[in-house]
């Protein structure tokens, strides 16, 4: 695991931008493609427009990367809330992305099938091969939830690689979410972390003991992948 710390937040998502595209173009270079899961909320909607701004837009081979959700919330991909709309409007539609290189969550089905048919579509994608992502994007609740595994929830003690529903009781709430199996499957996961409200979360996962039904960030830790902490002072104030 490495720990990478900025002193601002725009500090912290221009250097995982330019992680990123390192990846992608290493990954494209090897293998004719770049395959990723994106995160919702709004520290990685301030990446999304990174990497579709002039700075960035023609840093890769756009028509080359796949892209996939590590989670999604259960509302209608035109709903305000869904992280596939965040990404539509923040990276795809920007960079002209084409249909087919995007996976959407299917909410129009009932969360267990939702979730069965996007698992079903990335072995179909994957072939022959076992799902394993190029790079996952995570961030981190307040309550150190990362994607959609949050504490006290039976998908923390899933062993096989899936993609579960779940029934949040804490937001009342349906999610479709990469389990940590899976998750850790990846070849890179990047957590991108900032701001002070977040310290207390960051210090749990990374330093406090072991507890997953309180802590459940603390389960990525990628078989044989790159874990890598992209925050800024105020997240890792806490971090010794």
């Amino acid at each position: 695991m490495k720990i990478k710390i900025y002193n601002s937040p725009a500090e912290t998502i221009q250097h995982l931008a330019d992680y990123f595209v390192t990846i992608a173009k290493q990954c494209i270079e090897d293998n004719g493609r770049f395959t990723v899961a994106l995160s919702g909320g709004s520290s990685p909607k301030k990446l999304y427009e990174l990497l579709s701004s002039e700075l960035y837009k023609n840093a890769l081979d756009w028509k080359k990367v796949y892209f996939f959700f590590g989670d999604e919330r259960y509302v209608p991909l035109t709903d305000e809330s869904s992280n596939y709309l965040m990404a539509k409007k923040a990276l795809f539609e920007p960079l002209q992305i084409a249909d087919d290189h995007v996976f959407a969550v299917d909410t129009s089905l009932p969360p267990d099938d939702a979730a069965k048919d996007y698992e079903s579509r990335m072995k179909v994608f994957f072939g022959n091969e076992s799902i394993r992502l190029d790079l996952v994007l995570l961030g981190l609740g307040d309550n150190s939830h990362t994607a959609s595994l949050f504490p006290h929830t039976t998908v923390l003690h899933d062993k096989v690689p899936a993609v579960k529903a779940l029934f949040v009781e804490e937001i009342n709430a349906y999610r479709v979410t990469m389990n940590a199996p899976l998750i850790n499957e990846s070849r890179h996961v990047a957590f991108l972390v900032y701001g002070k409200e977040k310290a207390s979360a960051v210090h749990h996962i990374l330093q406090d003991k072991t507890d997953i039904e309180k802590f459940s960030a603390q389960l990525i830790t990628p078989n044989s992948g790159e874990l890598i902490w992209f925050l800024d002072n105020e997240a890792a104030e806490k971090v010794r």
